[in-house]
């Protein structure tokens, strides 16, 4: 896990001198994505340059170091990740061309190697793991650029001023000189709705994010090829649609609890200490289970908890802890220690991102740094097996609803959101004892009132979309902001409709689990030299889980069948299961309480029409209901305070 940058300069210009501190400064920028060391390549008559910051996990020797060249001499490497199959790709290469001249034991090695026999889109096709990769080819004079799978490693670029530049985040982009920091009105109205701008466009206008399973060349001519892709999540999907496993059910669970084993095994391949992240939930605890059949001695896990029960999971992860046997550490963290956090969000998330959970996440990986490099985490499971409430309840809910006459759900709406989230949870404590425990759910109120928001909807994918919006009109907030259509937004760049919760789960796969879920786990992560491993990401096992039927996915209102059904092997079934808490902190109360002077002068009147960009009426609105307890809008304020407090912190103007 390390952090990439580079640049080609097309007037071929800049010596070599000035094109390696050019690269030397995007690196630094980023530099605790690699804190192990550092490398820069150029050549001047190309205009070419790379940067490396190392984050050493496989091969701490000198030969693992980076940027590298190819045995040949053809190619030059900045690559950012781990290729899990590494060993076995090295050992086909030594079959193949019977070749021992290894320099070291590191997986760059092997993956330029691959390349050089096999081509580089047919080498990308054998890698499984998680990369960003950046490729100079000295015969071709080619740079190549590609991003795994899943989309588990960023990579941005852009071309301005006559220069092609890249780099694992925005930051690195930033610190060129006379870099244009253009906000783009369209891409801030979709942060608006998703808290996050979609794949593949940024904030600034002309720079790009590679979208997941793709890549790109660019010549030093100036021609940017469009993205390719090399692996499709949607004709992984749609193949799945006729391929459907028909054999017993337990046969299929037998089949993805080797295939998890043999992935998670893989996945703990570490020259540097490894551990995972412990929540008590399904996913995370069926990584630890297995995690613990791979290793000779106690893994070591962790988790953070909060004195607000309606947050905290720490309880739960512990009795789980215990039960497998892992080395266990909890840190309990104080409003002030999240707090603490705020300042440095705009910093460690260099465009605008407002999942609340990103502190949370910050600090979990903050305290995991301190005992170990490398922490696996169960990611990917909720969409590829079906896990969010959307995915059941949500599914159920819009059978029924698509029945009832859009006017008469709007009446019901308003009634909805006539009552307060905080009395709502009042009226449902007082039925709890008679309700089925298999519906009770955290904060009632608040869904409730995102269940008022999207009753009106007339149609799956328009209840799917306000299902997963923050800001439901974002383009009447941004002035002179129109949402940018995204890849997946498109019906032919979608699966079928037919079975509505397959669809949702590779609508959240395709757009909200990179752009949002593992944006947020990479930042926060890296911030403090911290790699992540998600095992449930690796393509065979996406793959395999598009396969299931629906039985094994959902089960008596409760997803991630499959799943529950291979971790009560390991864990009793009574310290799983529980309502799905999520991670979360209460961000709404903080926003009442010690965080409103801060968010008061950021969303001051004077100050939004100053900056211009948003409908200050509007921002006000939703701000005093919120103050007034008559609707929950934290999400909607926290999403407008980070874009502020974004711009203050890269002097955006």
């Amino acid at each position: 896990m390390c952090g990439i940058a580079g640049l080609i300069d097309f007037s071929k210009s800049t010596n070599s001198e000035q094109l390696c501190q050019i690269a030397k400064n995007m690196g630094f920028a980023q530099n605790t994505r690699g804190p192990d060391g550092s490398g820069q390549w150029a050549d001047p008559e190309s205009g070419i340059a790379l940067d490396h910051r190392r984050l050493a996990i496989i091969d701490l020797t000198e030969e693992g170091i980076q940027p590298m060249i190819s045995r040949s001499g053809r190619f030059v490497t900045s690559y950012n990740g781990e290729i899990y199959n590494y060993q076995d790709l090295r050992t086909k290469l030594e079959k193949a061309t019977e070749f021992q001249g290894w320099r070291g034991h590191s997986d760059t090695e092997v993956m330029l190697e691959a390349i050089e026999q096999w081509g580089f889109e047919k080498a990308l096709k054998s890698f499984s793991g998680m990369f960003a990769i950046a490729l100079w080819d000295r015969d071709e004079k080619k740079l190549f650029l590609a991003r795994d799978r899943m989309g588990e490693k960023p990579l941005y670029y852009s071309t301005q001023n006559n220069t092609f530049l890249f780099g694992s985040e925005l930051k690195a982009l930033m610190a060129c000189e006379n870099f244009e920091k253009k906000v783009d009105r369209n891409s801030l109205s979709s942060y608006l709705r998703y808290h996050y701008v979609p794949a593949p466009r940024t904030i600034f206008k002309s720079v790009h994010c590679l979208m997941p399973g793709t890549w790109l060349s660019v010549s030093q001519d100036g021609t940017v090829s469009d993205p390719a892709e090399y692996w499709s999540l949607l004709d992984s999907a749609r193949e799945a649609e006729s391929k459907i496993f028909t054999a017993p059910d337990t046969a299929i669970i037998e089949t993805l609890e080797d295939l998890l084993l043999k992935v998670v095994e893989r996945e703990m391949i570490s020259d540097v200490p490894l551990g995972a992240f412990l929540s008590g939930g399904i996913d995370s605890s069926l990584i630890v289970a297995l995690m613990q059949q791979c290793a000779l001695s106690p893994v070591k896990t962790f988790t953070i908890g909060f004195d607000d029960e309606a947050y905290n999971e720490a309880h739960d992860a512990k009795l789980v802890a215990q039960h497998i046997g892992t080395e266990h550490t909890e840190l309990y963290v104080s409003p002030k220690d999240a707090l603490e956090i705020i300042p440095s969000i705009s910093q460690i998330w260099d465009q605008p991102f407002s999942d609340a959970s990103q502190i949370p996440t910050h600090l979990v990986s903050r305290m995991t740094r301190e005992h170990v490099t490398v922490a696996l985490s169960g990611d990917g499971g909720d969409e590829l097996f079906a896990g969010y409430n959307r995915h059941f309840r949500g599914c159920s809910l819009w059978k029924k609803l698509e029945h009832i006459p859009v006017s008469l759900r709007s009446i019901i709406a308003k009634a909805i959101l006539e009552i307060s989230p905080t009395d709502l949870d009042e009226i449902i404590d007082v039925f709890k004892p008679i309700i089925p425990k298999k519906l009770h759910m955290r904060l009632p109120g608040q869904k409730l009132h995102k269940l008022a928001n999207v009753m009106d909807a007339e149609s799956a994918s328009e209840y799917y979309t306000a299902l997963t919006s923050n800001w439901l009109n974002p383009e009447t907030i941004v002035m002179s902001g129109r949402e940018t259509v995204s890849p997946f937004q498109n019906y032919s760049r979608q699966p079928s409709t037919k079975n509505l919760t397959a669809w949702m789960q590779f609508m959240d796969a395709a757009t909200y689990l990179p752009d949002d879920i593992l944006t947020k786990v990479d930042r926060a992560a890296m911030a403090v030299s911290l790699e992540t491993r998600a095992p449930f990401l690796d393509h065979e096992i996406v793959e395999f889980s598009q396969r299931l039927p629906m039985h094994l996915r959902m089960q008596n209102g409760q997803g991630k069948h499959a799943l529950r059904e291979i971790l009560y092997k390991h864990v009793p079934k009574n310290l799983i299961e529980r309502p799905k808490m999520g991670f979360g902190i209460p961000i709404g109360d903080w926003l009442r309480g010690p965080l409103r002077e801060w968010a008061e002068e950021l969303l001051s009147p004077e100050r939004i029409a100053d900056d211009g960009y948003f409908n200050g009426r509007t921002v006000q609105k939703a701000w005093r209901e919120h103050l007034s307890g008559t609707k929950d809008n934290q999400h909607r304020i926290w999403n407008i305070l980070m874009f502020q407090s974004w711009m203050d912190h890269w002097d955006i103007s």
